[in-house]
């Protein structure tokens, strides 16, 4: 066998893999009980707050990790291979411990404290806000890095060297070069987010009609072996993701080197 044939053949198997598992929900799929789930309020309820939450901690992530990006792509300080390196760490960690860290940290004094005199956290809509953008910082961060490590910075010392600041220089040469891949970076955090799952359960907890949101719903129904709403949920989901990836395509106008 080719090596040619053989990466088609993996790419072809890992296509499979997924396709199967998609394939599989149609084998549970009953329509009434996909009428049920989406014309129940639950249902939309899970599904607002999942994507309110999800573009509120895109934001967030995409506010901190822009000029965190620029700074780890532009220059050189101390700390920064420290900083590049924990950038990661909501990749190595799952998302149950980083929950569990943020618990941890609101049953301190300082975080009780938060709690009772600026805002409330655990068991609330802000701790859903929280536990995704805890869990999309970095990985948007990393997104936004790779998009300006494309662009060569001579182009702003060009544009320095004509009298522009470094804000001016980075806002007129460097930013319109790589806004797709950084609105590309932003709608693939935003759809992790909506998928988040393993801290938003362990900080906001599974409260009908206050923090349930998507994912959790999903799990509540799996839990009380409702499979049928199960693979209900699951599909609107899977169709939000899919969307998603198919923007991001569309907009990068990614192509392959074939």
């Amino acid at each position: 066998m080719t090596w040619k044939r053989l990466s088609i053949l993996c790419a072809a198997g890992i296509f499979l893999l997924y396709g199967v598992l998609i394939a599989t929900l149609f084998y549970f799929f009953r329509g009434g009980a996909f009428s049920e789930a989406i014309l129940s309020e639950r249902t939309w309820f899970a599904i607002r707050l999942s994507l309110t939450a999800a573009t509120a901690a895109t934001l967030l992530s995409v506010l901190v990790g822009l000029p965190a990006a620029y700074a780890l792509s532009r220059h050189q300080f101390p700390g920064k291979t420290l900083i590049d390196t924990m950038l990661e760490l909501p990749m190595i960690v799952s998302p149950a411990a980083l929950g569990a860290m943020l618990l941890i940290l609101f049953t301190t004094p300082a975080g009780q404290w938060f709690q009772d005199n600026v805002a409330r956290i655990v068991f609330s809509p802000g701790g859903v806000v929280l536990a995704q953008f805890v869990t999309t910082a970095g990985v948007a961060t990393r997104l936004i890095k790779a998009a300006l490590d494309e662009i060569p910075l001579r182009y702003e010392e060009v544009a320095r060297t004509l009298g522009a600041s470094p804000a001016l220089a980075f806002a007129r040469v460097t930013f319109p070069l790589c806004r797709r891949g950084i609105m590309a970076a932003a709608i693939l955090t935003w759809a992790k987010a909506v998928g988040e799952f393993g801290a938003t359960i362990t900080l906001a907890g599974t409260m009908a009609m206050r923090t349930e949101t998507l994912p959790i719903a999903i799990f509540m129904q799996l839990s009380t072996a409702n499979i049928e709403g199960t693979v209900a949920l699951i599909l609107i989901l899977t169709t939000i993701g899919l969307f998603t990836l198919l923007t991001v395509r569309a907009l990068t106008g990614r192509r392959s080197n074939a």
